[in-house]
């Protein structure tokens, strides 16, 4: 964890080739959570965990990041827009988004929609979550979008475990009545 904090130093003061150290040292960590996320999307998805890896990587930049948890924290943010994104982009009307898909192997029978539905909902709920209580926000984005478990979770944001859980619970509650009222 040190050696992540102090690459993270030398890329605030701008030393040649921190950001490669710190691709270096994370990129493992990035490839799991992504992994994991592309583990729970809906089968014949065209992104791969490596691609949204490698695009997360592009949105981070060379931003300036405080800690260990600050830098996941921002790749988890950068990831969940990415899947999002492309979720809404395939929903638009100009690309069919809302015809129904018919599977070709069963003509007759539409194909399930998964819970790309579900996702944006859970997302544009999230932003209003963040306004109220940023912290449960970061654990929803950690726990449902990135896959992350209570212990990995808590660990990111420097939190117990059953504060993490807590905090889970309380949001996803929250997030229910959200989305049932529309």
């Amino acid at each position: 964890m040190n050696e992540i904090t102090s690459v993270l130093e030398a890329l605030k003061h701008g030393r040649s080739g921190a950001a490669d150290d710190l691709l270096a040292l994370v990129y493992g960590d990035l490839r799991q959570m992504a992994a994991a996320k592309m583990a729970r999307e809906q089968p014949g998805q065209t992104l791969q965990a490596t691609a949204l890896v490698h695009e997360a990587w592009l949105r981070l930049g060379n931003g300036a990041f405080a800690n260990r948890a600050h830098f996941f924290g921002a790749a988890s943010e950068a990831m969940r827009r990415i899947l999002i994104e492309g979720i809404r982009r395939k929903r638009r009307r100009k690309r069919g988004g809302e015809a129904e898909h018919i599977d070709v192997a069963e003509a007759e029978i539409a194909a399930p929609e998964g819970n790309e539905a579900e996702a944006l909902a859970v997302h544009e709920a999230l932003d209003r979550l963040a306004a109220i209580d940023i912290r449960k926000a970061e654990v929803v984005k950690l726990r449902y979008f990135v896959g992350f478990s209570f212990e990995e979770t808590a660990e990111l944001l420097g939190i117990s475990v059953p504060t993490a859980k807590s905090e889970w619970a309380y949001a996803r509650a929250w997030l229910r009545r959200q989305i049932a009222s529309g």
